[in-house]
């Protein structure tokens, strides 16, 4: 994957996903000079997004993971143009036979039944119902919701049956759905959070290409706590040596653009995210990429990844001790404490009627 970083991109190159059984790799043969590329065929300094429609025969995905605070959770898409170079969703999409890295910012899958899907699975007569959580996988807000609104048409029907939902998103694009918002947020049925891991553009955008920019994330967060939705911030993921000494900035930030809940995540490197995100801190942060690694497996046990329940999150010994007090002296200190934000509302739920060839009478 040595090679220029390519602008809008978080991975470098095409990492080989772990079920592959070969592996190919391009040699210059000397025969088309490099400015030919875009004559031939595809630039690979400029790869393009590809959008695939999927049929998806389900839609909402249950967990029991004692430290993930939801149980249900629903993603319009896979894969995500966001590109951030740390996500753990990455590894998904080698059961695609894809890569991993540039693959998965570049060949995005829209299930674009999932509307219909999620009216259906509500409908049914042994539905009990819990907080959903949107877009938790990949962002349900990434660039390519502007055009298909998939994550709208889902709130939609949650609105519609009352159904309690959260969110969490790097996108400002979210204001679109302010209507929507409001109407839950009026009875209690939304919480929206806001992943803020910077607040340095110029960092943000080797981080999270894509992504809406910190300050318009924050703007985003004001927007809706003005207009009465309930926001939180989460600094996710927390990186050594690279985002970790703003975690008080960014509590701070979002607490005055209304947020009332804040939590943070530690680096996860799951799979094949481990070494693109080596190869990110080779392409930009060289001379901290040994000392960031070698700090992560401090806290992983001397691996790169430690996956065990209640230390994925957290991490372990000094310096992941060291983050938690930080964290918890923060939230004290700028009024997280005495926040309230009001849960969702469970007890509205009102399913969907099933299609009837006669209509509806009332």
């Amino acid at each position: 994957m040595h090679g220029p970083a390519i602008k809008g991109r978080g991975a470098r190159g095409y990492l080989p996903g772990r079920f592959e059984t070969t592996t190919t790799e391009a040699v210059d043969d000397g025969w088309a000079p490099p400015e030919a590329d875009t004559e031939s065929g595809p630039d690979p300094l400029r790869p393009r997004t590809q959008v695939h429609e999927e049929t998806a025969r389900s839609i909402i995905t249950r967990n029991n993971s004692p430290d993930i605070g939801f149980s249900q959770s629903v993603n319009p898409y896979r894969g995500c143009e966001h590109g951030c170079s740390y996500c753990f969703a990455r590894p998904s999409h080698a059961y695609l036979n894809l890569s991993p890295g540039l693959d998965f910012e570049t060949k995005i899958f829209a299930k674009t039944n999932a509307p219909d899907l999620l009216r259906r699975e509500l409908a049914r007569p042994g539905y009990r119902p819990s907080p959903i959580a949107l877009g938790i996988n990949t962002d349900s807000y990434q660039p390519l919701e502007r055009k298909l609104q998939l994550t709208r048409r889902l709130m939609e029907v949650l609105v519609e049956c009352r159904h309690p939902f959260t969110l969490i998103t790097k996108n400002a694009l979210i204001e679109r759905d302010l209507d929507l918002l409001q109407v839950a947020a009026k009875q209690d049925l939304v919480h929206v959070h806001f992943s803020v891991t910077t607040l340095d553009p110029h960092l943000g955008a080797r981080l999270e290409p894509r992504a809406a920019a910190p300050h318009a994330r924050l703007r985003a967060m004001r927007n809706l706590h003005e207009a009465g939705v309930p926001v939180g911030v989460m600094f996710a993921p927390a990186i050594p040596w690279v985002n970790d000494h703003e975690l008080e900035r960014v509590l701070e930030a979002a607490r005055k653009a209304g947020a009332s809940s804040a939590g943070y995540v530690l680096l996860r490197l799951p799979h094949e995210v481990a070494p693109l995100f080596r190869d990110w801190l080779q392409a930009h942060v060289p001379d901290r990429a040994e000392h960031v690694m070698g700090t992560v497996q401090q806290m992983r046990g001397g691996r790169d990844y430690d996956s065990g329940f209640g230390t994925r999150m957290r991490g372990q010994g000094r310096y992941a001790d060291l983050l938690e007090q930080r964290f918890a002296l923060a939230w004290r200190r700028f009024g997280y404490a005495d926040a309230t934000t009001r849960p969702v509302d469970c007890s509205r739920f009102q399913p969907p009627r099933p299609p009837s060839p006669q209509g509806e009478l009332f």
